[in-house]
């Protein structure tokens, strides 16, 4: 089992920081890199090791932990990020050890997430991870970190101080899930009020930087941070958006999946990710010009799985074909299953929509001959406005007209639909 290290610079203030990078192929390496960028570092060293299994003390073993102090020392670094998870023993030895702070790969997500969340609800949602995370984690020694009381037969050891932190910790864990109930609460409330009119949910979902924000930006015309970061959107944005049938759906951009995706996040997370959940549409959005296009796939399906909805309707987006080369981007335009997409240069998004169309079962599309007295402006305008209509012809007062639209529009006006 290889292990490898590397050294930051923190690009925010003049701290330096020591990281363990992952040991699996270069496309692991490189995603790691790109994590500790957006956390606000830059790497300026890294170390690696090769062994056959992880050290149950250390994770990379004594030999390793000593080089490790010398390079953190000569780079005077003030941080050490591991690419692999750390167990509260192997953190704890090698907090002892190095000359500087220690964290591991969940420790990093969680900081660029907490970077990243703007909404209360993902402030609360980060927070909590972070606890849940900390807390089999601290560490004390004992009688050292004793508090002693103030009265008679209170002068023992008293409570220790690690005790205390656990104690409050364990306090606002439970604080932060009821803020948190609450927070789904409401959104189960919305989500019930939406579902009382027939508008379908599409989610937009995929590995972190494939492209999400930029496809719904270039689908709603609206405003979502758009960021090479990892992570960039945290919270889920809804807009509806009209399909060529003229039906409209709810359209969610939700946050970006990564290899091996924390649990405590996916918990956490669960009230914005049930937007994934109730959606009757996912909408896979890959990274064309990936070369590891096929791994992160598997990625996210992965926690589609631990989500419960690999059953639902699911469309393969191809996205960043601008930055293929004329060969390949031909092959992906050719092939009838994939669907091809720029974002970023609004190629695609047509075809992409009659998919989306064609996916949808609730409020299916229907096609009505129907005759309207051009005296029922209302319907007529409710007609033009939410259905295609394929044919017209006036007759005297009566409009008749042949239109497609959903079944809860045409519902409306079956009054004027011929042959009852």
């Amino acid at each position: 089992m290889p292990r490898s290290a590397a050294l930051a610079r923190n690009a925010a203030s003049p701290d330096d920081a020591a990281v363990a990078l992952p040991p699996e192929p270069d496309s692991a390496l490189e995603e790691f890199r790109e994590l500790v960028t957006s956390a606000g570092a830059v790497v300026s060293a890294e170390v690696v090791q090769r062994r056959p299994k992880a050290d149950p003390a250390t994770l990379v073993g004594s030999g390793k932990v000593e080089e490790l102090i010398a390079v953190a020392a000569s780079a005077q670094a003030t941080l050490v990020i591991f690419g692999h998870d750390l167990s509260p023993t192997q953190l704890r030895n090698l907090d002892d050890a190095l000359p500087c702070r220690v964290i591991d790969r969940t420790q990093l997500i969680l900081d660029i997430f907490a970077r990243h969340a703007r909404t209360r609800e993902g402030q609360l949602q980060v927070e909590l991870a972070q606890l849940e995370y900390m807390l089999p984690r601290l560490t004390g020694h004992g009688k050292a970190m004793s508090q002693l009381g103030g009265g008679i037969g209170t002068r023992g050891p008293g409570e220790t101080q690690l005790e205390t932190d656990r104690r409050r910790i364990q306090r606002r864990v439970l604080q932060l899930r009821r803020e948190l109930d609450a927070v789904r609460r409401i959104r189960a409330q919305q989500r019930q009020r939406r579902e009382s009119v027939p508008v379908p949910a599409v989610a937009l979902v995929g590995y972190t930087n494939a492209g999400k924000s930029t496809l719904f930006n270039a689908l709603t015309g609206t405003g979502v941070l758009e960021s090479a970061r990892m992570f960039a959107t945290l919270d889920p944005k809804l807009a509806a958006i009209q399909l060529p049938s003229r039906r409209k759906i709810l359209l969610s951009d939700t946050v970006g999946f990564i290899r091996d995706l924390p649990h405590t996040l996916v918990t956490s997370f669960r009230a914005t990710l049930e937007e994934v959940r109730q959606a009757e549409v996912l909408v896979h959005v890959q990274d064309a010009s990936s070369p590891v296009r096929e791994e992160h796939k598997q990625q996210v399906e992965k926690v589609l799985g631990e989500l419960e909805v690999l059953n639902k309707p699911r469309l393969e987006v191809l996205n960043k074909i601008d930055l293929l080369d004329a060969e390949s981007r031909a092959a992906l335009e050719a092939d009838r299953q994939a669907i091809a997409i720029s974002a970023k240069q609004h190629v695609g998004l047509e075809k992409l929509l009659q998919r989306i169309d064609a996916s949808l079962t609730q409020d299916p599309i229907l096609e009505q001959r129907l005759r309207i007295p051009q005296s029922e402006g209302d319907a007529l305008a409710a007609l033009e406005a939410g259905a295609v209509i394929r044919e017209r012809e006036y007759e005297g007062n009566l409009v008749r007209m042949t239109v497609e639209g959903p079944a809860s529009l045409l519902g409306r006006y079956r009054r004027f639909r011929l042959g009852g």
